[in-house]
């Protein structure tokens, strides 16, 4: 790895690091560069400001954190997919989202960003899930990812983050059945196909 890319990761680590223990509001390019050992100069010439550098560092953890999935069958890669949310909510993923949150209420600019780039990119595993099974014939041309990815994710978030209901792989693989399944093998009046 050349020492700009280094310093790059570096630097996003840092970000992220103290998102999650600090909150976006108190998160400052200060702390950033201290913990990075960086510049705050060495900062700025690659963002802006305090969003830019967040929504980077959330862009390159968002495209780490989705592994490849292919089990062979959808049914299993829905369930690995809601798995690697489920563990990456529980780890650091929990306290940037809150934190997060949090900001986007008060940061109208920051709230789009992360709408239109980390939450598309989280739509998209389960689109590309979708994809390979429509292409398999496992689904109709028709399935709706984007309402399966909506509810998997408020699912998950909902249990890690609100309720802390048990989520285990056992409890997945429930709500892959009850739940994701049925709203991806439904046709096009909403009645299930067989």
């Amino acid at each position: 790895m050349v020492r700009g890319e280094a310093r790059t990761d570096a630097i996003l680590d840092a970000a992220l690091e103290l998102m999650a223990a600090t909150g976006y509001d108190r998160l400052t390019i200060d702390a950033v560069a201290s913990r990075a050992g960086a510049s705050k100069a060495t900062i700025y010439r690659r963002w802006p400001g305090k969003p830019e550098l967040v929504l980077a560092a959330l862009s390159r953890h968002g495209t780490a954190a989705t592994a490849e999935l292919d089990t062979g069958d959808l049914r299993g890669d829905l369930a690995q997919a809601i798995i690697q949310m489920r563990d990456s909510l529980a780890s650091q993923d929990g306290a940037l989202i809150l934190g997060l949150l949090n900001a986007m209420r008060d940061n109208g600019e920051l709230a789009e960003h992360v709408r239109g780039q980390v939450l598309s990119a989280k739509r998209s595993v389960i689109g590309g899930l979708v994809a390979r099974a429509i292409e398999r014939g496992e689904l109709p041309d028709r399935a709706d990812h984007e309402l399966a990815s909506e509810i998997a994710s408020a699912l998950v978030f909902t249990r890690i983050l609100v309720t802390g209901q048990a989520l285990d792989d056992a409890e997945i693989a429930r709500i892959v059945d009850a739940v994701v399944m049925p709203v991806l093998t439904r046709d096009a009046k909403g009645r299930q196909k067989s």
